[in-house]
């Protein structure tokens, strides 16, 4: 019997079994259901507690026997607890949800928003912010009174929440809108989790807007699921949460290298893996498995541009799931679309090394001596620079570095 566990149409994205399980709850299991199933499953009364996903949350109001207010109030249930087979239907979205706000200090009250979608999380997510003091409130959907031909008449808004499954895994890289034509943008919402960062959230980045993950929002309203499951609170729901939030972003984050052509990527790439228990992956290793040619070919028969567009396909393979570490060539990082590709799901380390120490044997874009070095150098580390999260020094002993890399990331704690 499943005694607890999150029920939803496709389930494949959701970190929510890593995080009940961090919170104790080894028996949470993820359960994919049709409609169908769904209704049966719940009718069945065949469990303890569970959370619901979409599209399932304004089904589960409709079968709970008892409603929160506050779930009567969003018309929207993401937590069922069965007590004596009486289904008590619960809004833990709302904390949630509010939680996100409040922790990245968006300010909503007197703005116009625009909440993208017009389902059980668009429901909570419109509750949290007119209780919030939002000026004004439009809802945005494909098919409404304002749809993504007509969103623009709306660009004063100056806050957009997306509350749809577009640009969530494995769709990943997919945006419904261009921010750029929202002149007074101050801040952007996303639901979505995974990836940890969206198109949607980093083009508002681009834009120098603050862009704020779901991820927070999940973790606060599964610490809140779990007091109900259990009927149970914790002292301080609040150092519970970020305690969560930490050790869960750690466990799905990918760790990505990037840096100049054999500074040493591959080997603390496998060290890291090793020592993390992460699956590794080296994307010109990748790419020349995958296409059944040697780089070096593929550059010179088909030229430089072709051979970047195939780093790019795998570049997005790759850094969409979650938990690996990646070895990036080196001069993945100058497309911008690679840029994204490699921070959407992951702690950025740029590998230095002397340029005079860097391995240049069957690296093609490496030849010519120290000069042709030095000139990718100057091009690259900039860029190496700004798309990193930290950078660490290549010595010697490449495990020194893979060591330093571990402390930096887990602070000397287990993965």
């Amino acid at each position: 019997m499943i005694k607890y566990g999150l029920c939803g149409k496709t389930l494949k994205h959701s970190y929510s079994e890593i995080i009940h399980n961090l919170l104790g709850n080894f028996e949470y299991k993820l359960i994919n259901l049709t409609k169908e199933e769904f209704y049966d499953f719940i009718k069945s009364r065949g469990f303890c507690a569970l959370n619901v996903t979409i599209p399932y949350k304004t089904d589960a109001l409709a079968l709970s026997d008892v409603v929160s207010d506050e779930a009567k109030k969003i018309g929207s249930v993401n937590t069922l607890v069965n007590n004596g087979g009486t289904l008590y239907g619960y809004n833990t979205d709302y904390y949630g949800f509010k939680y996100m706000i409040e922790k990245a200090g968006v300010d909503i009250s007197g703005r116009k928003a625009l909440i993208l979608g017009t389902g059980g999380t668009s429901l909570t997510a419109r509750a949290v912010i007119r209780d919030l003091g939002a000026r004004d409130i439009v809802i945005v959907s494909r098919g409404g009174e304002v749809n993504y031909e007509n969103v623009y008449d709306n660009s004063d808004a100056e806050i957009i929440v997306n509350t749809t499954p577009v640009g969530m895994y494995p769709n990943n890289g997919e945006s419904l809108l261009d921010l750029s034509r929202f002149g007074r943008l101050s801040a952007a919402l996303d639901v979505i989790y995974n990836p940890l960062k969206t198109k949607f959230l980093s083009d508002a980045e681009k834009l120098g807007v603050p862009a704020v993950s779901g991820l927070s929002m999940l973790v606060a309203q599964a610490v809140m699921a779990h007091e109900l499951f259990f009927d149970t609170a914790f002292p301080d729901r609040t150092a519970v949460v970020e305690d969560i939030l930490g050790k869960c972003s750690k466990k799905v984050s990918n760790i990505v290298l990037v840096g100049m052509p054999g500074c040493g990527k591959s080997t603390i790439g496998r060290y890291l893996a090793e020592k993390t228990g992460m699956d590794f992956y080296d994307t010109d290793k990748y790419l020349e498995k995958k296409t059944g040619r040697r780089i070096p070919d593929i550059i010179n028969e088909d030229g430089e541009e072709s051979f970047r567009a195939l780093e790019t396909e795998v570049l997005a393979e790759l850094t969409k799931n979650p938990s690996c570490v990646i070895a990036t060539g080196g001069g993945a990082p100058i497309r911008e679309y690679n840029r994204y590709l490699i921070k959407q799901n992951g702690i950025c380390v740029y590998i230095r090394r002397d340029t005079e120490k860097l391995a240049t044997a069957g690296r093609p874009l490496s030849a010519g001596g120290i000069e042709r070095l030095m000139e990718l150098y100057d091009i690259r580390n900039p860029i190496y620079t700004a798309i990193s999260d930290f950078g660490v020094d290549m010595g010697e002993d490449s495990k020194e570095c893979t060591d330093e890399i571990y402390k930096i990331i887990f602070g000397g704690n287990e993965r």
